[in-house]
This record gives structure tokens, sequence and C-alpha cells, in this order.
């Protein structure tokens, strides 16, 4: 009976003190955790990746060299075409149907302006392919007035990309089943991602209760909103400043008096 007792309260002192020691190196853990500086994520670089997509990226300019202009691989693995803009539709086409690509969904498909040159506008196509989990970004240009070929018979998600762009930057597209604007309200003037369309816009949009419907109207903006400086609003106004003290009318021969 008595070694029976002195087994247990052994056995409980011995967990006890367990239980205590693991809390002390959970709170030191935590403690150390707190104040070690947390260095940014950066993604590591793959060697074997890179390699990769730049053979597969030689590769599919050996097999449309009429329409690759340039291949390249960007610093985070990124497969990168650049097209002329008759290879839309072909380029798109051998993408989705080739065996070693089978990039059949398209993600996105955006523009970007740069005015200062020729073909100003950047149409970019970003696919992927699920078959082989990889993504690869196709670019062409235009400028204002030359359409682009739609690439609704490839892909039916573009149809509403294509509209997108078309609202927002002008671009036109060839063969497109229902062009029209898809985010700004009928009527409306100009395309808004364009780098020379004003911030303030040509129309203003509001309700009219005579009329009893919304009415657009020009923009017309007082010149007090045009103007900005960097002075506080008290020194806008006149009426608001400290008047300053006229120097004293001296006469000649007379000399200022010493403070």
């Amino acid at each position: 009976m008595a070694a029976a007792l002195v087994r247990f309260v052994r056995g409980s002192l011995g967990r006890n003190f367990s239980i205590a020691r693991s809390s002390c190196l959970l709170q030191q853990s935590r403690l150390q955790s707190s104040t070690t500086e947390t260095k940014p994520t950066v993604r590591p670089k793959d060697a074997v990746a890179h390699n990769q997509l730049t053979a597969f990226g030689e590769y599919v300019a050996e097999m449309m060299p009429k329409y690759i202009q340039q291949v390249q691989v960007t610093c985070y693995n990124e497969l990168e075409v650049m097209i002329h803009p008759d290879g839309v539709i072909p380029m798109l086409t051998f993408l989705r149907d080739h065996t070693n690509a089978q990039f059949r969904n398209m993600v996105d498909l955006t523009a970007v302006d740069i005015p200062s040159r020729q073909n100003r506008f950047e149409i970019v196509y970003n696919l992927l392919s699920l078959r082989y989990n990889s993504r690869i970004r196709v670019k062409t240009y235009t400028d204002e007035l030359t359409p682009l070929d739609s690439a609704v018979p490839v892909h039916m998600v573009a149809n509403w990309y294509e509209r997108e762009v078309w609202d927002m930057y002008g671009v036109f597209f060839a063969n497109h089943p229902d062009l029209r604007r898809i985010l700004t309200d009928y009527g409306f003037e100009g395309h808004p991602f364009r780098k020379d369309f004003p911030l303030s816009g040509y129309v203003e949009v509001r309700y009219d209760d005579e009329l009893k419907r919304v009415v657009a109207e020009p923009v017309e903006l007082t010149q007090e909103f045009r103007k900005f400086d960097l002075n506080t609003p008290w020194e806008v106004f006149p009426a608001h400043r400290e008047a300053k003290e006229a120097p004293p009318i001296l006469e000649a021969g007379a000399e200022a008096s010493e403070k």
C-alpha cells in the first residue's frame, strides 16, 4: 500500500514537472519569435523552370516564325511572346490546340496606352494551361485606327474582355459579334483609360426633377476649382490677413531711429 502511494506521488510530480517545462519552453519560443526580425517573402530563383520556359519559347518561335517578333522570360519566370497584329488568331489557335501547349483558358485580356509610341496601344492576352499548370503572356500592338482581329472565334470568353478594351481604350476589334460599350453609360464621349483623357471628363451626370430622368451635361468647373496653390485657406482671402505696419517715412537727411 505504501509503495503504491509512493509511485502515485512520484508519477504526479513527474507529470507536473514536464507540463511546467513544456509551458516554459513555449513561452521562450514565442518571445524569441516576437523579437526576431521578419524578412520579406521573395520568390526564389528557379533555374530549372527558367530553362524550361526558355526552351518552350524558342520552340514556339521556331514553329511560328511568321508572326513572332520576340520571346522573353521575365525575372519572375513568366514567358512573354510579342507577335505581329496579323498573327492574333493563328497564335492563339496554335497555343490552344498544340499538344505541348494546351493553353485553353484565357484568364484576361487588357491593354496598355503608351502615347509616345507610334502604335500607342499594347494588347495583352494572358493564357493558362491547366494540363501543364503553366501560363503565357501574348502581346501585340495597334493604334487608334487599325483594327485587330477578334479572339472570340478562339476563346469565347474574349467577348466581354474585348468590349471592355473597346470601351476604355477605343481599340476596335474586327469580326466581334457585339462590340459595344460595357462599363460606361450610353452616349458616353471618349475613352477613359487613354492617357490624354482629362481627369474631369467631358460630361457629368445628374438627375433632373423636371424631366424625371438622368441627364448628361458638359462639365463646368469654376475657376476656384482649377486654381491650386500651397497656401493655407486663410492666406487666400485678404480680409483674414494681418495688416502689416507701414514703414516710417523719412525726410531727406533724417536717419531711422534705433529700436
